[in-house]
């Protein structure tokens, strides 16, 4: 049942992203006016969008999940700084919460890896594995 709750904690954290690079992407000068008025660079858009969109798929697959959960955690706690980084401001301190909470998410996912329900299971699974040691038959 664990492979399960991870398939559908990907499934979430992965949604979270796809929605909001796609969001980015179909609302760019809403986004780019946005940095520019903190003073950052839009040129960040599309890395953001590419680690966004790239990264989602890759853990709604389970694909080098540790690797790609690293880096989005890392990526949520900078972003979240650099973005809502006021924390005398009550809306940017929840949104800075909601990063935290993904990157705790993400993190998570470095700990225990994809689950059986990924394709990181499907590649490492040996070739002469018997149905007791089957990965994904749990």
């Amino acid at each position: 049942m664990g492979h399960l709750y991870l398939l559908l904690g990907r499934a979430g954290l992965a949604l979270l992203l796809i929605l909001s690079g796609a969001g980015r992407v179909l609302h760019y000068p809403q986004a780019q006016q946005s940095l520019e008025a903190l003073g950052l660079p839009s040129g960040l858009i599309p890395l953001a969008v590419m680690l966004q969109l790239v990264g989602g798929v890759a853990l709604l697959a389970g694909v080098y999940t540790r690797a790609v959960a690293s880096v989005l955690a890392v990526a949520s706690l900078l972003a979240g700084l650099m973005l809502y980084g006021d924390f005398t401001d009550q809306n940017q301190f929840i949104q800075l919460s909601k990063q935290a909470a993904m990157a705790g998410g993400l993190l998570m996912l470095v700990a225990s890896g994809g689950g059986a329900f990924s394709v990181d299971a499907w590649r490492h699974k040996p070739e002469s594995a018997s149905t007791d040691d089957c990965v994904i038959c749990g």
